[in-house]
């Protein structure tokens, strides 16, 4: 069976994006708040393994990439997270936060607590050795 060579002329696809710090914290933010939406609506914690799979479904929409390695970290940081969030709060407060995280995963969506959440995402990475 005979194959033709490759298409010349055909465009190379581009290569994907690295992070900056700010798109770090909003995966931070962003898996943060899927993990605890998921918990408070299936009452089990996602494992890191999920949370790596999800950040770079997330990453791949956008064209990113982030080593594996780095998706763990991100990953262990927010369930580290999420679980520290839901273990202060109450029931209520916890899906009421749960539910202002998601929505501020919409960048036209506008909230100082979701803010505030984000000042403390970037200090988790600031801890953990994540800088730019």
């Amino acid at each position: 069976m005979k194959t033709s060579p490759p298409d010349a002329s055909a465009p190379t696809p581009a290569p994907a994006l690295k992070l900056d710090f700010n798109t770090r914290k909003a995966l931070l933010f962003a898996l943060a708040a899927e993990r605890l939406s998921a918990f408070y609506e299936h009452r089990q914690w996602m494992t890191d393994a999920q949370g790596a799979t999800l950040a770079s479904l997330w990453l791949s929409r956008s064209k990113l990439q982030l080593a594996l390695a780095e998706r763990r970290l991100l990953s262990q940081l927010s369930d580290q997270f999420a679980r520290q969030l839901a273990g202060t709060l109450s029931r209520e407060a916890g899906l009421y936060t749960a539910h202002e995280m998601m929505e501020a995963l919409d960048p036209n969506y506008q909230s100082a607590f979701a803010h505030d959440l984000l000042d403390e995402c970037e200090r988790l990475l600031h801890e953990n050795g994540v800088t730019e």
